[in-house]
């Protein structure tokens, strides 16, 4: 017999989550389901900074504010902006007033997760395919052979999603952009000179048409990503298992930078990771299908530059719960309302974060981004 669930959230991401959170607070079951084999089967990734306005607001609609506070990490809003040669442009230290404090993405997870009944995310379940059954219900299949059918099919699931094609034909695109994510471990004791040139927040090392974006994270490890602009096929041409052969090629593009900031990739410990920069089309929404919706990256991937990622993730799932809630027995119209908001917030969003990848790639970069911070003092 094929099981049913009357609402089905595919991926425990941060906005996935979130709306299971806001349902259950509201007593409303949901089931979720997650292709890793367990909440710790890999790692969540860096620091975030949670946004007063969307993310703060999602996790108070998930009453969990209180705790979200817990996990601020002291200091983390502070901003560095240097040049090539690591001639510092632009220096904010955090006071504690601010509103986006930063918060290690597994330590948001593992609070959101801690939050729900034991048994509502289903881990080891990846989708293989979805399909309508008409009505509002479809089926999703697992790649064990199972299947279930749903009234609700909310895509939470990233980039790639599964979902996805059954409301739109729209594809992630290369943006032009590949980042190469090191770690410095350690780093007070081990690193201490690329401690002390990050500082204690953002840090942005930027020449034309790449560099360094990097912070310190919780654990005592910096965090780096080295950013280029390049092909797409790039990334494929490197053999990231070579450490020492990776590492060499990165830092051919990097010939003539601060000794300092080539140390980011020379002295970093482990595994470089690719990760090649894709977004969605600016202003991608869709017609409304019956008994399916989006949220997060799988609704509006876009570039990290405008940090709005897991902030408007978690507020998708905030607002399509508070909806679902808000419409008891109509979920087309829950639906509506969500879709209403989504599309022009996400649309903004994406707009700036395309602005603010050409402003940090430039070739007279870092001087446009430091112009946009002027414009906001």
């Amino acid at each position: 017999m094929t099981t049913h669930h009357p609402i089905a959230i595919i991926g425990a991401g941060l906005g996935g989550l979130t709306l299971a959170r806001v349902l259950h607070v509201n007593g409303i079951e949901a089931a979720v389901f997650d292709l890793d084999a367990s909440p710790s089967a890999r790692t969540q990734g860096g620091m975030l900074d949670i946004h007063e306005e969307s993310g703060q607001e999602a996790l108070r609609a998930a009453g969990l504010h209180d705790e979200f506070r817990t996990l601020v990490h002291p200091g983390g809003e502070a901003l560095r902006i240097v040049d090539q040669h690591a001639v510092v442009h632009l220096e904010e230290t955090d006071d504690g007033d601010g509103g986006r404090p930063e918060v290690a993405r597994g330590d948001l997870r593992d609070l959101l997760l801690g939050s729900l009944p034991e048994g509502v995310v289903r881990w080891g379940a990846k989708v293989t395919g979805t399909r309508s059954l008409g009505h509002g219900r479809h089926e999703v299949t697992l790649a064990d052979g199972t299947a279930f059918t749903t009234d609700l099919l909310i895509g939470a699931d990233g980039a790639w999603s599964r979902v996805r094609p059954l409301v739109s034909d729209a594809k992630p695109s290369y943006e032009g952009v590949s980042f190469v994510e090191v770690h410095l471990h350690d780093a007070l004791t081990r690193h201490p000179a690329s401690a002390a040139l990050i500082g204690d927040g953002m840090f942005f090392g930027l020449g034309a048409g790449k560099g360094f974006l990097a912070h310190h994270d919780t654990s005592g490890s910096l965090h780096v990503y080295v950013a280029l602009k390049t092909e797409a096929n790039w990334t494929s041409t490197v053999d990231f298992s070579d450490i020492p052969g990776a590492k060499a090629a990165v830092l051919k593009h990097f010939d003539g930078w601060d000794a300092g900031l080539r140390a980011l990739i020379t002295d970093a410990d482990g595994d470089l990771t690719s990760r090649p920069i894709h977004a969605l089309p600016i202003g991608h929404r869709w017609n409304r299908v019956p008994g399916v919706t989006l949220l997060g990256d799988a609704a509006h991937l876009m570039s990290p530059f405008a940090g709005e990622g897991a902030n408007l993730a978690m507020l998708d799932g905030a607002e399509l719960g508070l909806a679902l809630a808000a419409h008891p027995g109509d979920v087309e119209a829950a639906l509506e309302t969500y879709e209403k908001a989504l599309f022009p917030r996400s649309e903004a969003s994406a707009a700036e974060s395309a602005e603010s990848l050409v402003l940090c790639f430039a070739e007279d970069s870092p001087k446009p981004l430091l112009e946009r911070f002027a414009s906001y003092r």
